[in-house]
C-alpha cells in the first residue's frame, strides 16, 4: 500500500498509520473503520461518521485518492482534490486518523488496519461489498448504518449546476 499520500497531523501514510494502529491496539482500543470519496462534505457524511464513532475508541476515515475518485464517479469528479478532503475529514471531532488510498476497494486498507468494526452506509450490503470477505477472514464485524434521506454529493452537484 506504498499508494497513500503522506501528509501531517491526524493525516498518516499507510507506514505511520500501520505504526499508530499498533500502539492503539497494545491500548487495548477498538478501531472502526469506514471509508468514502467524500467529495463535498454534507450531513449525510457527518452523521455516518459519528455514527461509526460510536461503535468504537478510534474512528479511522479511508479517503479515495482523486484517481480512484475518477474510476468511481466519473472524469468530472472529484471537485476538490484529495488532500483538501482529506483535510476536511480530519478536522471532525470524531476522526482520529485519516488515510488517502488509491485503490477503488478499501480492501487493503482493512488488511492493514485490521479493524474490529468496519461500518459503511445503508446503501450497501454484504453481497455487493468486496470488503465483507476481508472483515469475515479475519473476524471483524460490519455495521451498515442507515442513511440520511435527501443526502448525496451525487444530488448536491445537481443542484449546484441547475
Amino acid at each position: 500500500m506504498d499508494s497513500f499520500v503522506e501528509t501531517s497531523g491526524k493525516i498518516f501514510t499507510a507506514d505511520l498509520l500501520r505504526q499508530q494502529v499498533e500502539i492503539w491496539r497494545t491500548q487495548g482500543l477498538t478501531l472502526v473503520v469506514t471509508n468514502g470519496c467524500f467529495d463535498l462534505l454534507h450531513a449525510g457524511h457527518i452523521a455516518t461518521l459519528e455514527a461509526a464513532r460510536t461503535y468504537g475508541n478510534v474512528l479511522i476515515v479511508g479517503v479515495n485518492s482523486d484517481e480512484s475518485v475518477r474510476s468511481l464517479k466519473g472524469p468530472d469528479r472529484p471537485l476538490n482534490n484529495q488532500d483538501d478532503r482529506a483535510r476536511v475529514i480530519a478536522a471532525l471531532a470524531c476522526v482520529d486518523a485519516v488515510t488517502i488510498f488509491n485503490e477503488i476497494t478499501a480492501e487493503c486498507l482493512l488488511d492493514l488496519v485490521r479493524p474490529h468494526v468496519y461500518v459503511k452506509g445503508g446503501d450497501y450490503n454484504p453481497e455487493t461489498l468486496p470488503e465483507y470477505l476481508v472483515i469475515q477472514r479475519y473476524g471483524g464485524r460490519m455495521v451498515f448504518i442507515p442513511l440520511v434521506d435527501g443526502h448525496s454529493t451525487t444530488n448536491l452537484i445537481h443542484t449546484c449546476r441547475k
